[in-house]
């Protein structure tokens, strides 16, 4: 170790003499509670997330009762874009245009499905 500096050996000497000015209660009550806080150290540590472990477990199996509760949807999937570009450019397609304003439109559409 290294020696100690000035300010250290002060501080030192203050706290000598300001705890052999206690009387012997206190001294005794001081005593007392650094040896309960040295038991302490020496009792294993408890580990404050066991606690959370059942409550964790819970959640998580009500979790997954509401979703094998709810089930599949009966409801058809919805088509995605590809779908929608095929039932455009399908030749047997109803016909949405009466006056062939939006031809343009379709006839591109049908263009970037082929691509």
């Amino acid at each position: 170790m290294t020696d100690p500096t000035d300010f250290e050996k002060r501080t030192h000497e203050v706290l000598e003499e300001s705890a052999g000015r206690l009387d012997g209660r206190t001294r005794s009550r001081l005593t007392q509670a650094r040896h309960a806080a040295l038991a302490q150290l020496e009792q294993p540590a408890r580990h404050w997330w066991r606690s959370y472990v059942p409550a964790g477990a819970a959640a998580a199996v009500a979790v997954l009762a509401v979703f094998m509760w709810s089930g599949p949807q009966s409801q058809a999937p919805a088509a995605g874009p590809v779908e929608d570009m095929d039932l455009l450019a399908d030749s047997d397609a109803p016909d949405f245009v009466d006056d062939g304003d939006d031809l343009e439109f379709y006839e591109w559409a049908a263009g970037e499905v082929e691509s």
